[in-house]
C-alpha cells in the first residue's frame, strides 16, 4: 500500500499563541486570522468569496501524537475516552477540521472568522462546505 504523503498548502495566521488561548472548538469561536496559500496553489482558490464557509483542514504541528486516550475537554469528572471518540488534538495523525466564514480574498490570503487554531499552524487542505441542499455522494 502507498503511504500518504502530506504537503502543506499554507500557513495559518493568527493571535492563538498558546494551546490554554486556544478556544475549545470553531464553533463558540470569534478569533479572525488569516490563511496564506503557498503561490503554487493559488489557482485553487478561485471561486472562494467573502460570505462563504469553508472546511479547513489543519495538520496540528504541536500535537503530541502518542497519547490515545484522553478526557473530553479536561473535564476529568467524564472519564477517559479514545481520542477517535473526541475532538481532541492529541491523535496519532493530529488532523483537526474547521468550518471558517471567509470574511474576505485577497490573492494568496484569505481572512477568517471562527479561529480554534494556534498561529503558524500548516493548513493541509480545502474544502467547500456542503449545504443542506446538496448530495453528500456526488462529490458537490
Amino acid at each position: 500500500m502507498e503511504q500518504p504523503c502530506l504537503r502543506p498548502i499554507g500557513v495559518l495566521h493568527g493571535d492563538i499563541e498558546t494551546i490554554e488561548d486556544a478556544p475549545k472548538n470553531f464553533s463558540i469561536s470569534d478569533r479572525v486570522g488569516t490563511l496564506e496559500i503557498f503561490p503554487e496553489y493559488l489557482d485553487g482558490l478561485d471561486g472562494i468569496e467573502a460570505g462563504q464557509t469553508i472546511v479547513v483542514l489543519f495538520w496540528l504541528d504541536r500535537a503530541s501524537r502518542d497519547v490515545l486516550k484522553v478526557y473530553p475537554r479536561g473535564d476529568r469528572s467524564r472519564g477517559l475516552r479514545g481520542v477517535f471518540a473526541t475532538r481532541s488534538p492529541v491523535r496519532p495523525n493530529p488532523i483537526a477540521i474547521s468550518h471558517l466564514e471567509v470574511l474576505g480574498v485577497h490573492d494568496n490570503r484569505i481572512e477568517v472568522r471562527g479561529l480554534d487554531i494556534l498561529d503558524g499552524t500548516p493548513v493541509i487542505d480545502i474544502k467547500k462546505e456542503l449545504g443542506p441542499d446538496q448530495d453528500r455522494t456526488a462529490g458537490n
